[in-house]
C-alpha cells in the first residue's frame, strides 16, 4: 500500500547514529554535549577550524567527534539528531531541490518516489540536500536532479552485468553504494525496465551488508 502524501518520508539513518554518539559522550569523554558546548565556548579558540584542531590536539578527540563538536559550537548542525525536526524539514528540502529551472522535473521525481516505495514495505525515502536516497538496510537507490532537464536514478547493483541503458557510474570500483544510473527525462522513461531494476536493487539489500560504518567519534561500528 502506498504511503499517504503526508507520510512519504522517514528519518535518515544517520540520525540514530548521531543520537547514539550524543548519548555515549559522557562515558567516552567525561562531558555531555551541553557540557562540551559550554567548555568550548569558554576555553576554546574563536573559529570553527581552530576549535576542531584544538579538540583533536589538546583533548584527544577523533576527527569526526572534533568536527561535529566544533560545528555545533558555532551554531551549525544542531537539528540532525531530532527525527521530528528532520521530517518537518523534508518537504522544504525537496521543494528547494526542484525550484526555479528544475521545477519541470518535479512530476518525474514524485513518480520515482512512488515507484521506489512500491518496491517493498521496508523502502524508505530520506531526503538530503541535493539528492533523495531510498533506503532499505542501506541506500539502494537515489533520485538526483542532475540538470535542468534530467533526473539520474542511481541504483546500488554491485557488480551486476547490466544493459547499456544502465550507465556504469564507476561506483563499484570506488566501493560506492551507487554503481549504475538511468537517465530520466520524461514519464516515458519510467517504464518496466526502471521498475524491474529498482526492485533488483531493493532485493539485493535484503540482508545487512557485511562491513563497517564510521561513527562520529571515529570508532567503527558494524
Amino acid at each position: 500500500m502506498a504511503k499517504p502524501a503526508s507520510n512519504l518520508y522517514s528519518p535518515h539513518p544517520s540520525i540514530r547514529m548521531v543520537r547514539d554518539w550524543i548519548d555515549a559522550l559522557p562515558a567516552k569523554t567525561g562531558r555531555s554535549l551541553p557540557q562540551w558546548m559550554a567548555f568550548i565556548k569558554k576555553e576554546g579558540p574563536a573559529t570553527e577550524e581552530a576549535r576542531r584542531r584544538w579538540l583533536k590536539e589538546e583533548h584527544g578527540l577523533g576527527t569526526n567527534a572534533a568536527g561535529w563538536l566544533a560545528e555545533r559550537s558555532v551554531g551549525k548542525a544542531t537539528g540532525d539528531e531530532e527525527p521530528a525536526a528532520y521530517l518537518r524539514n523534508c518537504p522544504k528540502v525537496v521543494d528547494a531541490m526542484y525550484s526555479g529551472k528544475k521545477a519541470a522535473l518535479r512530476p518525474l521525481h514524485d513518480a520515482l518516489v512512488r515507484l521506489g516505495l512500491s518496491t517493498g514495505e521496508e523502502a524508505k525515502v530520506c531526503p538530503c540536500g541535493t539528492i533523495v536516497p531510498l533506503f532499505r538496510n542501506h541506500v539502494f537507490a537515489q533520485i538526483k536532479p542532475s540538470t535542468n532537464s534530467r533526473i539520474d536514478l542511481g541504483l546500488a547493483l554491485g557488480d551486476t552485468k547490466a544493459p547499456a541503458r544502465l550507465i556504469d557510474t564507476g561506483g563499484y570500483a570506488k566501493r560506492d553504494r551507487i554503481t549504475h544510473r538511468i537517465e530520466i527525462t520524461s514519464m516515458d522513461d519510467i517504464d518496466g525496465d526502471v521498475k524491474r531494476w529498482l526492485k533488483v536493487a531493493y532485493d539485493r539489500d535484503a540482508e545487512p551488508r557485511r562491513g563497517k560504518k564510521q561513527a562520529p567519534d571515529g570508532d567503527e561500528r558494524t
